[in-house]
């Protein structure tokens, strides 16, 4: 996890290098279609499987969503601050939460309840609108968690019909092609070293997914979720030391919110499923 949140937070810190240089959704063509080449021993042998009307359909509504997402999220990185970005971000588990409760019928007890509505505090912190101006990147942001959200919401369904790795290989595709018509409408001929930089997003977008799947692999949920609040220390310190931007102690402080009540809410789970799967003292044993 701490590979992980190194990863993201370099790729933080590239986007928010290239300031706006290309289109957002331009740039976040390229960016995925150069980690659909990372993709592509995946993606050929469930292309020639095919999938179902139904299956498709779904990954269909994940690329829109996907589209929609990665658009706000490189333009909020050309506008905001990375440590702005990094803790807005933190929004979309919590997204998931609500939305696997509206759609999905998971129960929302009282304590994960009251720990959504830490994490909400954490996020008007972070904003603060009404005692400052809201930039359109802080707008952007927000409606990029959302649209996360609702993605990663899409892909637990998807997890149930194909592998992970399919899915993850179908939402580069799916994305890369919802962007390309975007993309051409105002694209600007990119630079060498603007695609390179891109390449190298896509590089460490890939690698973190890979480590993020790893650390999952080899510890609970409850060890490594805290974790991703040093993404925010490194994104700050990022920010402050590359590109000048202000520490903001409010950012922390309502950052720092949302990841212990995502935090709590991850350890209550992992509680419950244990107790669902430890057998009574008096089973008999195998």
């Amino acid at each position: 996890m701490l590979a992980t949140g190194l990863c993201f937070v370099a790729v933080n810190a590239i986007v928010r290098g290239l300031e706006g240089a290309l289109p957002a959704s331009q740039a976040a063509f390229i960016r995925f279609l150069i980690g659909l080449v990372f993709l592509v021993p995946v993606l050929v042998p469930a292309l020639r499987r095919g999938f179902p009307a139904p299956v498709w359909g779904q990954f269909c509504l994940r690329g829109a969503l996907h589209v929609l997402a990665v658009i706000a999220w490189f333009y909020a990185m050309s506008r905001i601050t990375v440590a702005e970005v990094t803790a807005i971000g933190y929004l979309n588990p919590i997204v998931v939460t609500i939305g696997a409760a509206l759609f999905m019928g998971e129960r929302l007890a009282a304590r994960r309840i009251a720990a959504i509505c830490v994490a909400l505090l954490g996020a008007v912190i972070v904003l603060r609108p009404g005692l400052r101006e809201l930039d359109p990147g802080h707008l952007a942001q927000v409606l990029a968690s959302v649209a996360f959200g609702a993605s990663y919401l899409v892909a637990k369904r998807l997890t149930e019909r194909v592998s992970p790795a399919v899915v993850v290989a179908m939402m580069s595709l799916t994305v890369s092609v919802g962007l390309a018509p975007i993309a051409l409408a105002v694209w600007v001929p990119p630079t060498p070293a603007q695609v390179g930089w891109l390449a190298l997003v896509a590089l460490f977008a890939t690698l973190g997914h890979y480590t993020m799947t790893r650390a999952f692999a080899a510890a609970p949920l409850t060890v490594t979720q805290p974790v991703t609040f040093l993404q925010l220390i490194w994104a700050s310190l990022v920010g402050v030391l590359i590109f000048h931007e202000p520490l903001d102690g409010w950012v922390i402080l309502g950052g720092g919110l949302m990841i212990g009540a995502i935090t709590f809410i991850t350890w209550r789970e992992a509680r419950i499923r244990a107790r669902a799967v430890t057998p009574p003292p008096d089973a008999t044993k195998a």
